[in-house]
């Protein structure tokens, strides 16, 4: 009797320690990067002496703010003509919408002057939509450092990502012309693009708060109007 409790209760430490176990990624191959929890794109960029330009552009994301656990990202330049596909994500996505963070996590200036035609709703809208006229000034809604500066990705037209912290990023599409660069550190409120259509068919800004790559509403952040 007492051998078999023994061996029930061994058992019962193997399971919750297999339960408790974090994913065995495979290696990545070389030139390649396998995403880690907590992983920005800023980050593996920095790690890879990267730009996140190139990034985006050899591992043809859509969206650079969000990346997966378990991703498989090209970190150097393809050297043979064939390329290997992105590796689908091995977590699976929660299509839920992400929880609202408390004001005081990040407090943010707003980007643009106008009206909100569009509001986040977690899914088919990320952000928020901001009405305005061609060449109005975007600014930046904190202080941190660029990210990536491109039109990599054609919804996005004219796209600034900014980096505040380990934590937060924002985002600003749409733009007529871009106004800094990778690397730049920008303060909060200073001028870094003008407002445009690139990419849609009106003129406005389209703006984005993530928080650990997840989306979450910008009016949760920004001063009430």
């Amino acid at each position: 009797m007492q051998s078999l409790l023994r061996l029930c209760g061994l058992l019962l430490i193997l399971l919750i320690s297999a339960c408790s176990t974090l994913p065995d990624y495979p290696p990545a191959p070389a030139g390649f990067y396998r995403v880690q929890p907590g992983d920005t794109l800023y980050r593996i960029a920095l790690k890879h002496r990267q730009s996140v330009g190139n990034l985006v552009s050899w591992n043809q994301l859509k969206d650079p703010s969000s990346i997966n656990a378990g991703q498989l990202l090209r970190v150097s330049p393809q050297q043979t003509a064939s390329s290997p596909s992105q590796a689908k994500p091995s977590a699976k996505t929660v299509p839920s919408t992400p929880a609202r963070p408390a004001v005081s996590a990040i407090a943010l200036q707003w980007p643009a002057t106008g009206q909100v035609i569009g509001k986040f709703n977690g899914s088919s809208n990320k952000g928020i939509d901001i009405a305005g006229k061609a060449g109005d000034p975007v600014r930046a809604a904190a202080s941190g450092t660029v990210a990536y500066a491109g039109k990599g990705i054609r919804a996005y037209g004219n796209l600034l990502i900014i980096k505040h912290g380990n934590d937060y990023l924002t985002a600003y599409a749409h733009n007529q012309t871009l106004m800094v660069k990778e690397g730049q550190t920008v303060k909060a409120g200073q001028q870094i693009a003008t407002l445009g259509r690139s990419g849609t068919t009106r003129d406005m800004l389209h703006f984005e708060l993530r928080r650990q790559g997840k989306a979450i509403d910008p009016l949760s952040a920004l001063p009430a109007q």
